[in-house]
């Protein structure tokens, strides 16, 4: 009975080490660099796939707003940029988090890798926010709550590049970067409050917990699908570039050199 219990909980380990062994695996930059590589295109596909029914719903089928005429169709592309501007920051802050934790190499390449698609979503949003200010607001750009916060997420992109550009020891970029990462992200719920904590002139949210949704199906749906592209989009775009990012911190190791070989062997063919 002795005999059959400890045979049991040897097997349980065994299992429980195998299953921390298959976590471990995906932190692997080799196996990053399979699995970004059999990923890629097919998030890359679907994000066209739901941009273009996404503005093709947005911007041809849906009649013109009551009030807002064809000027808020820039929503379509306005609000899915801001709220990835949003999101991407914090999933720096979250890796960095786990940099400070595991100390992972992957974590510290993944804030790397957000980042510059961090700050194209905020400019986006900038943009088109401008573009629908002046329709609306009879102006461009207001010193607004809401715009302001956003102009300073991108500025806090723009140092996170910087900053850990300009350290040339890896390992001190990293914690460097992490910290910034962190410490931004406050941020954050800054721009997403700023409208219920400040009178601006922004307009409130057109979809919360609270109130749920308030614009028509026709619209949410339009909503839906350009959010859900930018998420495939952003999620490829940071995976190709981390991708990048591993293979030039692992130049020196055999397999990169190797896989470095064979893409160029590729593009001569």
């Amino acid at each position: 009975m002795n005999r059959q219990t400890s045979l049991s909980s040897l097997s349980d380990s065994s299992d429980s080490a195998t299953a921390k062994g298959n976590w471990r695996q995906f932190a692997s930059p080799v196996m990053f660099d399979r699995l970004v590589g059999k990923l890629f295109w097919p998030l890359m596909l679907a994000a066209v796939v739901c941009a273009l029914a996404g503005l093709t719903l947005g911007l041809l089928i849906l009649p013109p707003d009551a009030v807002q005429g064809d000027s808020y169709r820039i929503l379509f592309l306005h609000v899915p940029s801001s709220w990835m501007a949003m999101v991407v920051y914090l999933a720096m802050a979250f890796w960095a988090i786990v940099y400070w934790i595991f100390r992972t190499k992957m974590a510290a390449v993944m804030m790397q890798a957000l980042a510059p698609t961090g700050a194209l979503m905020a400019v986006l949003s900038l943009l088109t926010g401008a573009l629908w200010g002046r329709p609306t607001w009879g102006t461009y750009w207001v010193w607004d709550a809401r715009l302001t916060s956003m102009l300073l997420l991108f500025f806090l992109y723009l140092g996170f590049i910087a900053l850990t550009r300009s350290i040339t020891q890896q390992k001190r970029a990293d914690q460097a970067g992490a910290i910034m990462a962190v410490v931004g992200a406050i941020n954050v719920p800054v721009i997403y409050f700023s409208v219920v904590w400040w009178n601006t002139l922004h307009q409130g949210a057109s979809i919360s917990f609270k109130s749920g949704v308030t614009m028509h199906q026709s619209m949410f749906w339009a909503l839906l699908l350009m959010v859900a592209a930018s998420w495939l989009y952003c999620i490829a775009v940071a995976l190709a570039r981390a991708r990048v990012i591993v293979l030039q911190r692992e130049a020196g190791n055999r397999w990169a050199r190797q896989r470095y070989a064979s893409t160029v062997a590729q593009q001569q063919e």
